[in-house]
């Protein structure tokens, strides 16, 4: 009896492993591409960035200190090149019709099309993945971010202001004043 359990375990785990590998690595391919600049901060580094000293009445600081460490992966790809965002395009459809994200936004403007979806945590406001795709306009960058963690996508403004990656300002006007995924409009 107990060998049977293992191997339907073992076969269940298996079955299960692509899933997980392809979550964890779907946009991987554009790190280390020619025509793309690529910014990967793992949970280590945020880690590490969470234990910098601060002044503790620097309020901003601290809510900094306190989101960074609630981030495991940020991984933010850019280019300019019309084939390699035709794949980051087809990779993020793929990806967003596999791994159960909502949309939170869509907005067109001056030619570019912007996408934010979330994966919700245990409440309306908890994240545990955020995913933005913009579509360059002319002569625009193209960017793909994912982050993940259990984060409250209340505090992402935080993020945008003190790390300042491709598509932040986009992701701040997209999140500020927002109820979250369930909430939004």
């Amino acid at each position: 009896m107990k060998s049977a359990i293992q191997k339907l375990v073992f076969a269940l785990a298996i079955a299960l492993l692509p899933m997980l590998n392809f979550a964890q690595g779907a946009f991987d391919k554009f790190d280390g591409q020619d025509d793309v600049t690529s910014i990967i901060v793992n949970k280590k580094m945020f880690d590490l960035m969470s234990k910098v000293k601060t002044d503790a009445s620097d309020k901003e600081a601290q809510q900094y200190l306190n989101l960074i460490k609630k981030l495991d992966n940020l991984k933010v790809f850019t280019t300019k090149s019309t084939r390699v965002e035709n794949e980051m395009k087809a990779s993020a459809n793929s990806y967003i019709k596999s791994a159960g994200l909502e949309e939170l936004m869509r907005v067109t403007e001056n030619g570019r099309n912007i996408k934010i979806l979330v994966k919700s945590g245990s409440s309306d406001t908890q994240v545990r993945e955020l995913l933005m795709f913009i579509e360059g306009g002319k002569g625009e960058d193209t960017v793909l971010m994912s982050l993940t963690g259990n984060f409250d996508l209340n505090e992402i403004s935080t993020l945008t202001d003190k790390m300042r990656f491709p598509g932040g300002d986009d992701l701040k006007r997209a999140t500020k004043g927002s109820k979250g995924p369930k909430g939004a409009k």
